[in-house]
């Protein structure tokens, strides 16, 4: 008899697990939109960082075709 308040018990359980999950996720999802809108906010004063990406290199064929430095 004990059984089905054990498996009512867990399946709340489980219920209030996956409420948090979600919560949690939505929780990050805010925190780093507003992250990222903080560092939008105070790149903003500089303009010309909208241009430049270090990570960027130029593509393969732009490389092949450039005229070898003298």
């Amino acid at each position: 008899m004990a059984q089905p308040y054990e498996e009512r018990n867990s399946a709340v359980k489980t219920r209030r697990q996956q409420e948090d999950q979600r919560r949690m996720a939505f929780r990050r999802a805010i925190e780093d939109l507003a992250s990222q809108r903080q560092l939008r906010l105070e790149t903003a004063d500089y303009p010309d960082l909208g241009a430049l990406n270090y990570w960027q290199t130029s593509p393969v064929s732009d490389r092949r075709n450039a005229q070898p430095a003298r």
